[in-house]
């Protein structure tokens, strides 16, 4: 490997930055793919770009077959994460089934009462005002928001942030009386009404739960179908 690819992708996974390192199998050059661009031996062409970077959206390495071309393309990506505002009851059956889908984990609430090692224990906790939790998190499009207090003094700054994020999932516990103030605030602050649709509210897929532990189950299951449809991933791929 070139010395200049190596630091791009060492600089990439640095920071938290999805790369492709991409071996062309007939001559053993590389290049890296990257957010802006292709750097080192060879480019590629916007159809070859575009099977590349599908590939890296679906966290997927493979041998690729292209106009009479075999690479093998090494998707790098940053972990999924899942931000969870309110260290709640909900939040105590999320995080388990969520660590389980892949995703790393952090409890933001500054009520260290309830954002405890001892109910929550092995998960990432923030006592930071949810605003400034979710901005030294860093989201980014691999990132999940979901706020879970009835709060409006907790979820709408944690909100008010991810709204103007690239995390590829936002979403509000309420009803629909409780989400219809929540748009009337975000207007009032500003929010245009493409950047309040972002939410996802009620949370989760509507499969009547009732319990904790099944609302869980819902809000992941609605991530994992946001996520899938955003990459273009489905049964059919294998």
């Amino acid at each position: 490997m070139k010395a200049d690819i190596l630091r791009r992708l060492v600089d990439a996974r640095a920071a938290k930055r999805p790369a492709a390192l991409v071996t062309d199998l007939g001559t053993g050059m590389q290049s890296i793919v990257l957010d802006d661009g292709v750097h080192g031996a060879f480019g590629m062409t916007d159809e070859e770009l575009a099977l590349v970077r599908r590939h890296l959206a679906l966290d997927r390495s493979a041998i690729v077959e292209q106009d009479e071309r075999s690479w093998f393309v090494h998707a790098f990506n940053p972990p999924l994460r899942l931000a969870i505002v309110g260290a709640v009851h909900i939040a105590q059956a999320l995080a388990p089934v969520a660590a389980l889908s892949g995703y790393d984990v952090v409890i933001v609430d500054p009520r260290r009462a309830f954002a405890t090692e001892t109910r929550f224990p092995g998960v990432a906790l923030s006592d930071d005002w949810p605003d400034d939790g979710l901005r030294a998190i860093g989201i980014d499009r691999r990132t999940a928001v979901v706020t879970l207090t009835h709060d409006p003094k907790l979820d709408d700054p944690a909100l008010q942030v991810a709204l103007r994020s690239p995390a590829f999932y936002v979403g509000s516990l309420g009803s629909r009386r409780t989400h219809a103030k929540r748009v009337a605030r975000l207007r009032e602050a500003g929010f245009s009404e493409a950047e309040i649709a972002r939410i996802r509210a009620p949370v989760g897929l509507d499969i009547g739960a009732v319990s904790p532990a099944e609302i869980a189950v819902a809000i992941m299951a609605e991530i994992t179908a946001t996520l899938r449809a955003s990459t273009g991933d489905g049964a059919e791929d294998g």
